[in-house]
């Protein structure tokens, strides 16, 4: 029997605990998540700089979108997308200019879409974006199959035609060639849930996951989960409880969600790896805003899964 088949599920209870936490850490370091002008010099280091603020608006949305957040975290998550719209984009101009300044860069479509999906407009932004795709360097880029799919899921959200076709692309990915589960590595994992995002949309349709994908995970996602859990990584950890979440029948394991739930810091952020690091607020921040925002995300997932299963 496997281990999904005889685990228990971890109480609402706990799932809400750590999302409700991390959500407090995000909130009270927002102005963190900042462009400075040192990082608007460059195209660049904004394009570094994008990625959390891109983060930040997925993982609020998901919150929305998941109806499970209580009247004071539904309100945070609505102040915390408006910030990142209106602020930490100026209502999108940050990503038109990256897009004129660098036309080929997915990274403007791939966080404008999810704007867009909440009903935010930048129509200058959308013409630029389309005179790149009618290009046949667009379809073109070199990227890995999974960031293949994250620029096509944009499109989908977009309901743009897509740039090329979504299950060729899903069939190039590690996970879609169903490898010897042995052979996961660092990397290769990141990959993997990051597949599973983009062919859900962030956990919006896990229907979406193919039957076969499916069933591989289902048997071997618990022994993968076990052993990042026992090298105390808990970023990528976080992001492979997303995954559980996504599949037919999730774990919500019990005892992975009490190991996680324990590393989480008393103000609320995840660390990376181990413990919380030292240094000053602006050094932690950029190494724990990754796994706290993948807490709220898993925390979001498992109690919509949980209350549904329920």
């Amino acid at each position: 029997m496997t281990a999904a088949a005889t685990s228990a599920a971890a109480p609402p209870a706990l799932l809400h605990s750590v999302g409700d936490r991390a959500l407090t850490w995000l909130d009270e370091h927002r102005e963190y998540f900042r462009l400075t002008p040192d990082d608007r010099a460059t195209g660049r280091a904004v394009v570094e700089r994008l990625k959390p603020i891109g983060e930040l608006a997925i993982n609020m949305q998901v919150l929305f979108r998941e109806g499970v957040a209580g009247s004071r975290q539904h309100a945070r998550a609505g102040q915390l997308l408006d910030f990142t719209w209106r602020e930490l984009l100026d209502g999108g101009n940050v990503l038109a200019e990256l897009q004129h300044d660098e036309p080929f860069s997915p990274v403007p479509l791939e966080i404008y879409a999810t704007f867009h999906e909440l009903g935010l407009r930048h129509p200058a932004l959308e013409s630029a974006v389309e005179v790149s795709r009618r290009t046949l360097t667009w379809p073109a880029l070199d990227m890995v199959p999974s960031r293949r799919l994250g620029v096509l899921n944009a499109e989908r959200k977009m309901g743009l035609v897509p740039s090329s076709d979504f299950d060729a692309a899903v069939s190039g990915t590690w996970l879609g060639r169903l490898p010897e589960p042995w052979t996961v590595q660092f990397h290769i994992a990141y990959d993997v849930t990051h597949t599973v995002f983009h062919l859900t949309n962030w956990g919006a349709a896990p229907d979406r996951i193919p039957p076969e994908i499916a069933s591989y995970l289902t048997l071997y996602l618990p022994a993968w989960m076990e052993d990042w859990a026992n090298l105390e990584h808990w970023d990528l950890l976080g992001e492979l409880l997303v995954v559980d979440a996504c599949l037919p029948r999730p774990t919500l394991d019990a005892q992975t969600w009490e190991r996680y739930a324990a590393a989480q810091s008393a103000s609320g952020a995840m660390p990376e790896q181990h413990g919380m690091p030292d240094g000053d607020a602006a050094e932690v921040f950029d190494v724990v805003h990754h796994p706290t925002l993948v807490a709220a995300f898993a925390s979001a997932m498992a109690i919509s899964r949980a209350l549904s299963a329920g």
